[in-house]
């Protein structure tokens, strides 16, 4: 049983989620994903192939930026924006993964469209140091 340390599974997600969600590379995204995945969003198909099923609908233009990357044992938690996805807002996103074998095996999420400077009760964004365009 291969096993990964925090700091390797917070790079394994960064390049995974770039090579998925931005690259759009569905042979090279299968090193990363569990042929096992197990899928807990409601947003999204069962297993790894419900997963690269959505992305290849999304349109070209979505894109993943990561904010805030932790790690704890075999969970990753990655806060970031998921833009250019056919929808008014950008979600801003919570993901939690589980890794087994050096792999992502189990995946939650939490997402939220992204508030403009006039939608923000607090007055800041939900993401990096400006509100977007």
């Amino acid at each position: 049983m291969s096993k990964t340390t925090p700091e390797e599974n917070k790079a394994l997600v960064l390049k995974a989620f770039d090579t998925l969600f931005n690259q759009r590379d569905y042979a090279a995204a299968e090193r990363f994903w569990s042929d096992r995945y197990i899928q807990h969003s409601a947003h999204i198909a069962p297993g790894r192939d419900g997963l690269f099923d959505l992305i290849r609908s999304a349109p070209p233009t979505l894109r993943y930026e990561n904010q805030l990357i932790l790690a704890e044992g075999d969970y990753v938690m990655a806060f970031g924006r998921f833009s250019g996805n056919g929808r008014p807002a950008a979600w801003i996103a919570a993901d939690v993964v589980r890794f087994e074998n050096g792999k992502l095996a189990e995946h939650w999420d939490v997402l939220q469209d992204e508030a403009t400077r006039a939608e923000s009760v607090s007055g800041l964004p939900m993401f990096g140091d400006h509100f977007p365009a």
